[in-house]
């Protein structure tokens, strides 16, 4: 068995989105902060891997939302290590509503161990493994996907482009984990302004799009001052939901950083229920559509 750590949250105000709902981003952070937290309680926190030269980095993650948590709400995040591999470590989550005991998302991060000095990938040793999972490693390690190769996109993709701010960097002085999923939610509501279909006419209209997943995998580091171009497009169109697509690159040498997708539902506001995508809105989207194949 692993070891299994508990933390519990309180959703604040300031994390909080328009709707009420604790903002996407915030989920990854305490992660980051709950798995910070599980190595910590094995022996393992900041100073012992400094003592030891090595450092973890996420190298992807994925979440399934599965219900809103809102303001005040407590949270408890459960998370245990899947596996253990040469470099590399799955960790698992789960965010459980602490009133109501559901299950409000579910979640992985693919951790890499480096070389704290080189940024190279090094050999786990069979200490931390130990610590880990102290009653041994399990005989057979959950099976990995691979990111999905997303579709095409369309010959006019949108795109955007922003420069990393400070705000955007940790203590590694590069871009946080976290951040480039707000860098998607820019994208995201960018072209939904480019087509005509802003915040403010979706409310109007009675309805809202909201995330139910994403999944991001995280090849290089931007640092600040960096200036990153953010394409994005949609496809696998459902009565209710949606992909979308992003490419995160750095302008200066065009160097693949991150890429991710997201499911995103289209839902009445008042009542949180899915609906329905208007034709008309799935029409002023026309040119943002994965090219079909074949």
């Amino acid at each position: 068995m692993p070891s299994i750590h508990q933390k519990t949250f309180q959703v604040r105000y300031y994390e909080c989105d328009a709707y009420g709902h604790l903002n996407n981003t915030n989920y990854l952070r305490w992660m980051q902060e709950a798995a910070f937290e599980a190595s910590a309680a094995v022996g393992y926190d900041f100073s012992r891997y400094d003592a030891i030269g090595h450092l973890w980095l996420v190298r992807e993650t994925e979440i399934a939302y599965l219900l809103p948590l809102s303001y005040q709400d407590e949270v408890e995040i459960e998370t245990h290590v899947l596996d253990l591999r040469q470099c590399r470590s799955r960790r698992a989550y789960v965010f459980r509503h602490l009133r109501s005991g559901q299950v409000a998302a579910r979640a992985t991060t693919d951790w890499v161990y480096l070389n704290a000095r080189t940024l190279r990938p090094a050999t786990i040793p069979d200490e931390l493994r130990l610590a880990f999972f102290p009653e041994g490693l399990p005989a057979e390690a959950p099976r990995r996907e691979r990111f999905p190769t997303p579709p095409a996109p369309p010959p006019q993709v949108f795109s955007l482009r922003r420069q990393v701010a400070w705000r955007d960097v940790d203590m590694l002085w590069h871009v946080n984990n976290a951040a480039y999923l707000a860098y998607m939610e820019d994208a995201s509501t960018h072209v939904c302004d480019a087509h005509g279909w802003t915040m403010e006419r979706m409310r109007a209209a009675g309805f809202g799009i909201v995330a139910r997943g994403h999944r991001i995998e995280y090849r290089q580091p931007a640092v600040l001052g960096d200036e990153l171009e953010i394409a994005t497009w949609f496809s696998d169109e459902r009565l209710s939901s949606a992909l979308r697509h992003y490419r995160l690159r750095r302008a200066g040498d065009g160097e693949l950083l991150v890429q991710g997708r997201s499911q995103f539902v289209w839902v009445d506001i008042e009542t949180g229920r899915p609906i329905r995508i208007p034709e008309h809105f799935l029409a002023e989207f026309a040119d943002n559509r994965a090219v079909e194949v074949g």
